[in-house]
């Protein structure tokens, strides 16, 4: 697929075909190309739980649920025969840069203008979604609820040090509800990109 038509057919897919599942060839190779993001240093501090079992898939739904009822969205959710857990490591980017040719041996988080460990991951996972996309597959980026974490971790054995950015969904698309949100429409290019400096109000 041509990069633009990449971009032109990404969307969030919630819906998913459950009598489909991705090849596991397919699924390394997405895997592997959210591999090829870019990370500061080169720390890549970042790992990825692909969970395509059904009893692992099941864990993982059952751990980040809230205890209620599930609600059409979870329902639809649930369907996607592959799950990829994003982490981020922050120690892997202090130890990083307290190395000689960087030289912040004193660790400092202050030093980071924005926590990159949790964007690069970001960046991993949007090369992940863009390559389900252009396998004709459908995908969605979401967070797992903040109370749900720790017994998350605890069911997958997740070392404390990574810390859950995001989840992706993958599989074979079904006939989906598109998100009531997109009725707000794209903010206008002229609201959102400034050439040269920011025009004032």
């Amino acid at each position: 697929m041509e990069f633009d038509d990449v971009l032109r057919k990404r969307r969030m897919v919630r819906s998913y075909d459950p009598d489909r599942p991705v090849p596991p060839e397919l699924v390394d190779k997405i895997v592997r190309h959210g591999l090829r993001a870019p990370s500061a240093g080169f720390s890549q501090g970042w790992s990825f739980l692909v969970l395509t079992e059904p009893k692992d898939r099941d864990l993982f739904w059952s751990s980040t649920a809230s205890g209620e009822a599930p609600d059409d969205w979870l329902t639809r959710m649930r369907t996607a025969p592959v799950v990829i857990v994003c982490f981020s490591n922050k120690s892997v980017y202090l130890e990083r840069y307290a190395q000689p040719d960087k030289g912040w041996t004193d660790r400092d988080e202050a030093r980071w203008p924005v926590p990159y460990w949790d964007i690069d991951t970001g960046f991993a996972a949007l090369l992940m979604h863009l390559s389900a996309v252009n396998e004709e597959l459908g995908s969605c980026f979401f967070g797992i609820p903040v109370p749900a974490i720790p017994g998350f971790k605890e069911a997958f054995g997740v070392p404390a040090e990574f810390s859950p950015i995001g989840v992706l969904t993958v599989g074979y698309r079904a006939p989906d509800k598109r998100s009531p949100s997109l009725k707000r429409g794209h903010r206008p290019v002229d609201d959102v990109v400034h050439h040269g400096r920011w025009a004032a109000p």
